[in-house]
């Protein structure tokens, strides 16, 4: 029996071994060529696998990949804001019998599960399968890959075509207005400790990119998630305040044991900020919820008299293991 051809409706419902077939253009790189076609992400999501070809599709995707991820994409498309203009790269598989048809001008394909292996986009193809509505996205095709060119080819788009660093996405939120109220006080408080002539971390800030010996916006987020915690109504220049203060202090520790320069290392960075919640609560206790460098010195500075600096980076290999060392140290020193 022929298998069944959808000629009317490229957007219609596409049942398992019908020939399915979109306009194509033909693009030739080099030694390579491969074509270029646009596909509904419904039909797309259900014909596409990412791992063996013995396992489960749906499976695969589910174990290798980001499920969280995934579901942001989802939610995305769901929204009827989002564009995805990057195209999915795809192999065509021998279940495809992968065909240009038309003069060359068009794909077609048998509709399987395993029609395609997903060589880039995987995420964004788990996502089409978790949405629940769909849209048309540009895909290119490679057909009659061996399973070591795939795995080549895979290699250079992962390696060769690097994504926009987190940095950089971070620094143009503000720009595309995708801001919520906590991006916007970390970027404002960032922006303070990058700019003001008072700031501990002055010329140590990274805006835009990830700079040896400098925080980036990325760090700076990660650390200050703990501290911000401990603000009932912050404020930029209130978090600058009193943060900028216990920076100061724990600087003049990290000087006294000639570890000035790691303070922007990002294990260093994150583990101090992950001990200023326990910090201010101590010194709230002792002189009030008026906070100072002398103030907070007073609960840091013994836990100097503690350390060492190799025992300081021998903690320093991980934020978890420096932070609970200097957590202990402070519970350790504190006594009414």
């Amino acid at each position: 029996m022929a298998s069944k051809l959808l000629k009317t409706n490229p957007d219609a419902p596409v049942t398992v071994g019908a020939r399915v077939r979109y306009s194509a253009s033909l693009i030739q790189q080099g030694a390579k060529q491969f074509f270029s076609l646009t596909m509904p992400t419904n039909v797309l999501a259900k014909c596409c696998f990412v791992t063996s070809r013995h396992e489960d599709p749906q499976a695969g995707f589910q174990r290798v990949l980001d499920a969280k991820r995934a579901k942001d994409i989802a939610d995305y498309i769901d929204s009827g804001a989002g564009t995805i203009p990057g195209s999915i790269i795809l192999s065509a598989q021998p279940d495809a019998n992968f065909a240009v048809v038309g003069g060359g001008k068009t794909a077609e394909f048998t509709f399987t599960p395993k029609s395609f292996l997903v060589l880039d986009g995987q995420h964004r193809v788990y996502g089409f399968s978790l949405a629940s509505s769909a849209f048309r996205v540009p895909v290119v095709v490679y057909s009659g890959l061996s399973h070591t060119e795939e795995a080549r080819l895979f290699i250079d788009i992962n390696t060769k075509q690097r994504a926009v660093p987190n940095e950089l996405l971070l620094d143009i939120k503000q720009l595309a207005q995708r801001e919520n109220d906590r991006d916007v006080l970390l970027r404002e408080t960032f922006d303070l400790f990058a700019a003001q002539s008072t700031s501990t971390l002055l010329g140590l800030m990274s805006p835009s990119s990830r700079q040896s010996n400098k925080i980036s916006r990325v760090t700076f987020g990660h650390a200050f998630r703990s501290a911000l915690s401990v603000f009932s109504s912050p404020t930029p220049e209130s978090v600058f305040e009193i943060t900028n203060a216990y920076l100061a202090a724990f600087a003049d520790v990290l000087e006294q044991l000639g570890l000035h320069n790691r303070i922007t290392s990002p294990a260093v960075f994150r583990a101090i900020m992950n001990t200023f919640p326990e910090v201010a609560r101590i010194s709230a206790a002792q002189h009030g919820k008026s906070f100072n460098k002398a103030k907070f010195a007073a609960v840091i500075n013994p836990i100097a008299d503690q350390l060492t600096a190799s025992k300081f980076d021998k903690a320093a290999i991980s934020v978890k293991t420096l932070s609970e060392l200097l957590a202990g140290l402070i519970k350790k020193d504190f006594s009414i």
